[in-house]
């Protein structure tokens, strides 16, 4: 079965890539650091974009994400953390994340709490939440018309990306292992200096000391890939006051 276009091996590997870290930085910048911390204001156009890409790519539905994570910091490390390896072992985080989190989404207490704020519009309660997998069909009929039987293999790591390493490294790994620049209530742990491969979320210590800080990189050898783009996004006026953190780095 063939595509509309045809890669060499090395092409599909480049796809992929290009592909998954842009679900990663939908992931860190619109979810996490736009609408679950409120650490910074998001232009329209680049905030719908990552809704719809998110909805083709992993079929989350913002307000739940955002309700299970801001639930994360307010229960830390505690029997109603969602998805903590302190007290649910780390196997289990790891190898079944993805499962916490839709386990967690069917609270209504959690989603009624910590889901404040929110999209709330027309295509969001008609199309984004209410069909949440039509998107991440959507996204495999587009990949089989392009890229023929390869674009299942495409589609299937599309989907595996944030499962394994938003759910399983980041939840999990994230606060079990690594190093930690600041002491806080917490595990967390700064898994790698280098946020290159999550879009800075590897920098995992120092969000939780600074939960609310658009920059996650504290250290001048640290790497923040996140950070990055949103400071490329005001260069053209794409973002608004993205918030940094205030207090001493030593």
């Amino acid at each position: 079965m063939l595509g509309l276009l045809q890669l060499p091996w090395w092409g599909y590997i480049v796809l992929i890539l290009t592909l998954t870290q842009i679900t990663v930085l939908g992931v860190t910048i619109y979810l996490h650091r736009c609408q679950a911390h409120r650490a910074l204001e998001l232009h329209p156009i680049v905030s719908h974009f990552f809704r719809f890409w998110l909805w083709l790519t992993t079929g989350m539905v913002t307000k739940e994400w955002t309700a299970i994570h801001r639930k994360h910091h307010a229960k830390v490390e505690t029997k109603d953390d969602p998805h903590s390896p302190v007290a649910l072992t780390i196997k289990k985080v790891f190898f079944e994340g993805a499962e916490l989190y839709r386990k967690e989404a069917k609270n209504k207490e959690t989603m009624e709490r910590y889901g404040e704020g929110t999209p709330d519009d027309w295509i969001e309660k008609n199309l984004y939440s209410r069909h949440s997998a039509l998107g991440i069909s959507l996204m495999l009929v587009i990949d089989l018309v392009l890229f023929g039987a390869m674009g299942l293999t495409v589609w299937a790591l599309q989907m595996a990306w944030i499962p394994l390493f938003a759910a399983g490294v980041v939840n999990g790994i994230g606060h079990y292992w690594g190093y930690r620049n600041f002491e806080c209530k917490d595990a967390s742990r700064n898994i790698i200096p280098f946020g290159l491969f999550i879009g800075g979320e590897e920098l995992h210590n120092n969000h939780h000391a600074f939960a609310t800080s658009a920059k996650f990189s504290s250290k001048w050898w640290e790497w923040d890939t996140g950070w990055f783009l949103i400071r490329a996004l005001q260069l053209f006026g794409l973002d608004l006051y993205p918030v940094v953190m205030t207090r001493s780095h030593k």
